[in-house]
């Protein structure tokens, strides 16, 4: 499981191990669900708070993690940011993998249960400076169109702000903090593990 603030390198570092990847961001809510929560950053009016844990399905995150974990397949959505919905599915299978990463910004959200069902290997919350965190994920997301430009500014200087009470509330749900390279360093043999089948 790899957690961290928005743009801290999850996603890089996923890709970087060679294993299977299961997306988390891709079981965010459709824009139009009413239970959406809503922030009000200076600058403008409220929007979405996309980073708020009750914009995320975690129920069928967890449920797409166990049937992976036991079956070694399954069928996940496609969630599109700057459409703000689920776009299809795609079916996302181990092969021949004993690990898959399951990463995303809420991932420290269901890392205690997957740890009480015996599902979790380790859980890790990558972080590194702010200001590095910040120009990288406003980067990403400009280049990507994931939301309006000064939506994204905005939302950037305020999750600057709160990146040291993000790790450690990811921490506090059962997270140990490290550096990306630190963690591809730990986790690169991983890939070489041959799943037993269940």
């Amino acid at each position: 499981m790899i957690a961290g603030p928005s743009g801290s390198g999850k996603s890089r570092l996923s890709r970087r191990l060679g294993l299977p990847i299961l997306m988390l961001d891709d079981f965010y809510k459709d824009g139009d669900d009413p239970t959406l929560p809503c922030i009000d950053l200076a600058g403008g009016a409220p929007i979405v708070d996309w980073d708020d844990p009750a914009s995320w399905n975690h129920e069928d995150a967890l449920a797409a993690i166990e049937t992976l974990c036991r079956t070694g397949r399954v069928e996940v959505p496609t969630y599109d940011i700057a459409q703000s919905r689920r776009t299809g599915h795609q079916v996302l299978a181990l092969g021949g993998s004993a690990h898959f990463v399951a990463e995303g910004i809420f991932a420290q959200e269901i890392v205690a249960e997957c740890r009480r069902r015996g599902l979790l290997a380790d859980a890790l919350c990558v972080t590194q400076h702010p200001a590095v965190t910040f120009f990288r994920r406003l980067t990403r997301d400009l280049r990507e169109h994931r939301k309006p430009p000064l939506v994204l500014v905005r939302r950037g200087l305020h999750l600057a702000r709160a990146q040291r009470a993000v790790v450690a509330h990811a921490v506090a749900l059962g997270c140990r903090v490290i550096s990306p390279e630190a963690a591809y360093a730990e986790l690169s043999s991983l890939s070489a593990e041959p799943r037993t089948p269940a």
